[in-house]
């Protein structure tokens, strides 16, 4: 694979300014990489999706329908493997793309992209805003309050758990697990 990390960062900095998208950005990176370790998958590969899905943001934001074609564009045209192009594209499904996820790789950005949100915004609230003492359980039962996190899609995670075949719990585990060491970097834990 020709295109590295910080070739992604670049062009990802390049493309959006908010610091909040630069650490969503890293967030699911960092998820990514964990579940690409627990399912045999290239952790370089399925990193670098998990940090560019999100390229076209701050661009298509003002008109949805265009996110995640956009950013592949802009990625093809890099010369971004089509695995990372076809991921972009997916993460999107069936709301902005009709690209259905159906390698692994796809069906996780699908189903964590929204997750990792979740968690952060659970961390948020809690006294430390720290991942570090944050539980599957404390994570479930915000879950429940449909009042929290209102911006966060959770039909989106019940869709990708569901074509993962696994649980909630699971993945809520895994990225909280993925997180935890990069806690500061996404705006969390002490000082933050």
């Amino acid at each position: 694979m020709g295109v590295t990390r910080d070739d992604a960062m670049k062009l990802l900095r390049e493309h959006n300014k908010e610091i909040n998208h630069i650490r969503h950005a890293l967030a699911v990176e960092a998820a990514m990489r964990h579940f690409a370790k627990v399912n045999g998958g290239d952790e370089d590969l399925w990193g670098l999706a998990g940090l560019i899905h999100d390229v076209d943001w701050e661009t298509t934001r003002e008109d949805y329908s265009r996110h995640t074609h956009v950013g592949a564009g802009w990625l093809k045209e890099a010369g971004y493997p089509d695995e990372i192009v076809r991921a972009v594209l997916a993460h999107g499904w069936g709301i902005c793309s009709d690209v259905e996820p159906l390698t692994a790789m796809e069906k996780h950005l699908y189903a964590i992209d929204e997750l990792t949100g979740f968690v952060t915004a659970v961390a948020l609230v809690r006294p430390g805003k720290s991942l570090q003492d944050l539980t599957v359980k404390s994570v479930n039962k915000k879950w429940k309050d449909k009042a929290f996190a209102r911006g966060v899609d959770r039909a989106v995670i019940e869709k990708g758990k569901a074509i993962l075949d696994t649980q909630l719990e699971d993945l809520i585990d895994g990225v909280i697990t993925a997180l935890k060491p990069i806690e500061r970097e996404i705006g969390l834990g002490e000082g933050n």
